[in-house]
């Protein structure tokens, strides 16, 4: 006899991305960097389309309970910033969710030169909940 498999409650491992440029008018330090907070507010509205998509409501953030910056987002980049709901409660969602930058400015060939990244750099992880009514 074998064990009772667990089952995923609907929606669990829906995945929601955006991709977004940042504008050197969001540089914060020096290097054209910007402070980490501009990716936790991207991560705020892919959490708000999932809420919508699983709920028909844009729920409320709650809280992260991991947040890892891994690597510097600059002005100039393109960030795509995904959520992936993780589990389901009765009014909880909590989310797993990565920016990762796929595109980067290259001053050093030229004001406006950019490049498509061969790999993605994650940027930052995190792990947060949101409630719904």
């Amino acid at each position: 006899m074998s064990a009772p498999q667990a089952r995923s409650a609907p929606g669990e491992g829906l995945s929601v991305t955006h991709r977004r440029y940042v504008p050197y008018s969001h540089a914060h330090y020096g290097g054209d960097l910007v402070d980490g907070a501009y990716v936790l507010g991207l991560f705020g509205d892919v959490a708000t389309e999932m809420s919508i998509r699983c709920d028909g409501d844009e729920g409320l953030f709650a809280s992260y309970s991991d947040v890892q910056f891994r690597a510097p987002v600059r002005a100039g980049d393109v960030v795509e910033v995904t959520a992936t709901l993780t589990r389901k409660g009765r009014r909880s969602r909590v989310m797993d969710f990565a920016a990762r930058v796929v595109c980067r400015a290259r001053p050093d060939r030229g004001e406006s030169a950019a490049e498509v990244l061969a790999e993605p750099i994650i940027a930052v992880t995190a792990v947060g909940t949101v409630v719904v009514p």
